[in-house]
């Protein structure tokens, strides 16, 4: 028995500096998901794949902030994202309150190739 392809599935979060939580702004299966990653990496924003996050991101209604229990995961992509951003003189993404910024890396073969915060499975 072979099982079907799994469907790529994708959510976008915006998060501002006076935002008390990252909302989700966008989020589908199939090729809405491949739209959504697409674009993203278009206007030059970073692609971040987990699958078990971008299931439970799903859940969450459009334009809805994201429930407290997924501030954790969340925080940790945003110091990710920070990480990177900082790491190629770019302008950081804010970090939620209480979030402590990690250490630009120091690698000296440069930054990493630019995709976005949208997650993506």
């Amino acid at each position: 028995m072979t099982l079907p392809p799994e469907r790529r599935t994708a959510v976008a979060l915006a998060y501002g500096a006076k935002d008390s939580a990252p909302r989700v702004v966008a989020k589908g299966y199939g090729l809405l998901a491949e739209t959504i990653v697409r674009t993203a990496r278009e206007h030059g924003l970073y692609v971040h794949e987990s699958p078990e996050l971008v299931s439970l991101l799903m859940q969450v209604d459009l334009d809805q902030r994201i429930p407290a229990q997924l501030y954790q995961a969340v925080a940790e992509l945003l110091a990710w994202l920070y990480k990177l951003e900082a790491g190629r003189g770019g302008n950081p993404p804010p970090l939620p309150p209480g979030i402590v910024a990690p250490e630009a890396p120091t690698d000296a073969a440069g930054p990493a190739t630019p995709p976005s915060p949208t997650p993506s499975a």
